[in-house]
């Protein structure tokens, strides 16, 4: 068994099973503590902001019948996209595709090499799509989960901008307001 010194706070011991350790790029959702460690049930070790180099955010993956699309990642040369990186243990990445339909083939995993504090290059994974529906945009709700998971790691103010000028879909599932 061994330990590690995790947020300055505390320590965790991991045992030889559990040791093996990898690298996740959050960028969605999961960049949300509520998400990710509520819903999805993880518990990182570390987490911190990290620049993703030549991939753009798009919400192109459908969710639902109308116009509302969750996060993915479209490979552009000098875009760039700034997302969460979370250790995690290799048993919770295992976790964490299966809440994210990898088996289902809703995502697939695609290496990464992240960049923390403007020059420490760490290498992970993280999730890509190719079921791609163009027109869709992330709903109020969605977004905000974004925005959220952004400010509660400290990501760059310019890209909490960049996430609050997205055109927003309506969300089929709400009933029409009154006029």
């Amino acid at each position: 068994m061994y330990c590690v010194w995790v947020f300055s706070e505390a320590y965790i011991c991991l045992s030889d099973v559990t040791k093996a350790l990898t690298w996740y790029l959050a960028y969605g959702s999961n960049m949300n503590r509520g998400i990710f460690e509520g819903r999805r049930g993880m518990c990182p070790i570390q987490a911190q902001p990290a620049l993703l180099e030549n991939y753009r955010l798009r919400f192109n993956l459908a969710i639902g019948p109308g116009e509302r699309g969750v996060a993915n990642l479209e490979s552009e040369a000098g875009a760039r996209t700034w997302g969460v990186l979370y250790l995690i243990t290799v048993e919770q990445s295992e976790h964490l595709d299966r809440t994210e339909g990898v088996p289902r083939g809703v995502y697939r995993r695609i290496p990464v090499s992240a960049t923390v504090d403007g020059i420490k290059p760490i290498a992970g994974f993280s999730y890509q799509s190719d079921r791609i529906s163009l027109g869709r945009k992330p709903s109020p709700r969605y977004i905000g989960l974004l925005i959220e998971g952004a400010v509660q790691h400290g990501l760059p103010p310019g890209y909490l901008h960049y996430l609050r000028n997205f055109e927003l879909a309506a969300d089929e599932r709400l009933p029409d307001s009154p006029t």
